[in-house]
């Protein structure tokens, strides 16, 4: 049901406004043609007059013209934009740098200790235990444990590592881990307990979610080409927002901020970088506040002034 037509003035400009208002609400908003100020309209309740300063318009003295509040919501909203912008380039910045910098060739030492399961009893230590290291280059290096069930390797490459531990009688495991100059996953410090079973019953654990130097290059990229998307749709939906009041674009562009960070969650970033990840609550901040403002604006503005 399509409420009357009502003509008002807008308190910042005088410009006329002709609206054509909802059943509700009782108040509704309306952006002027003109300066685009927010409107305030009430719906009328009973057929004019309505009051007795209607009927004798001379008996009362006109109220003043309401004044603009200097610190605009869409101000606001602009420069929460702005905010997401910068925090994205600068995180896309950093991620940058770690990209140059993860191809980067490194010795690394990696070791641990395998204990032997059994049907009764805690497990012991596997002493003799077969170990064998395959790098992503595809070299092999094989060792076997001490007494207490340690094992070490030194002068490993960059990438992912594939650990592979068979004993007779007992049921293989495959363990991948990750080493580089920036995040090192599993390498050092493993514990690996073997039950018993037939060879062909094994099993593998993944310390890393990278398999390899090259996924794991991808994955910045990725966060990279992620975070220059969002400072670019905040940079532009920021400059739009000073231009004209357009609450739409104000919550799309605050919305990719609020989403960055589980999207880079989602990139498996959070393990090698937990503090840029965390940094990137600031994304969500500024864009949380920007998509909300805008949000509220938009809940609040009634049908388009024709």
């Amino acid at each position: 049901m399509v409420g009357p037509a009502v003509t008002v003035r807008c308190p910042a400009c005088g410009t006329p406004l002709s609206a054509v208002l909802a059943p509700s609400p009782p108040t509704q908003w309306f952006p002027c043609s003109q300066c685009r100020a927010p409107v305030p309209v009430v719906v009328p309740r009973d057929p004019p007059p309505l009051y007795n300063w209607e009927v004798v318009p001379g008996l009362y003295p006109a109220l003043p013209p309401p004044r603009i509040p200097r610190w605009r919501v869409r101000r606001m909203a602009a420069g929460s934009l702005f905010g997401v912008a910068v925090v994205a380039v600068v995180l896309a910045g950093l991620f940058g740098y770690y990209a140059f910098l993860a191809p980067t060739p490194g010795s690394f030492e990696a070791g641990g200790v395998v204990l032997l399961g059994h049907k009764s009893g805690g497990p012991t230590a596997g002493d003799g235990v077969d170990v064998v290291v395959t790098t992503e280059s595809g070299a092999s290096f094989q060792t076997v444990t001490a007494l207490d069930g340690s094992f070490a390797f030194s002068n490993l490459p960059t990438g992912g590592l594939t650990f592979e531990f068979t004993e007779a009688g007992y049921s293989p495991i495959t363990v991948y881990a990750f080493v580089s100059t920036l995040y090192s996953a599993g390498a050092s410090g493993m514990q690996v307990t073997m039950p018993l079973g037939a060879a062909n019953n094994g099993s593998s654990v993944a310390l890393t979610p990278f398999s390899d130097l090259e996924q794991f290059v991808a994955a910045i990229g990725g966060g990279i080409v992620l975070l220059g998307f969002v400072a670019v749709l905040a940079g532009y939906a920021a400059l739009l927002t000073l231009r004209s009041d357009r609450p739409a674009v104000g919550v799309v562009g605050g919305g990719a901020g609020l989403m960055a960070p589980l999207a880079l969650g989602l990139l498996s970033l959070g393990d090698p970088f937990p503090t840029l990840v965390l940094g990137s609550a600031a994304l969500a901040l500024l864009g949380g506040f920007a998509l909300s403002i805008r949000a509220v604006q938009m809940a609040q503005t009634g049908p388009a002034a024709s």
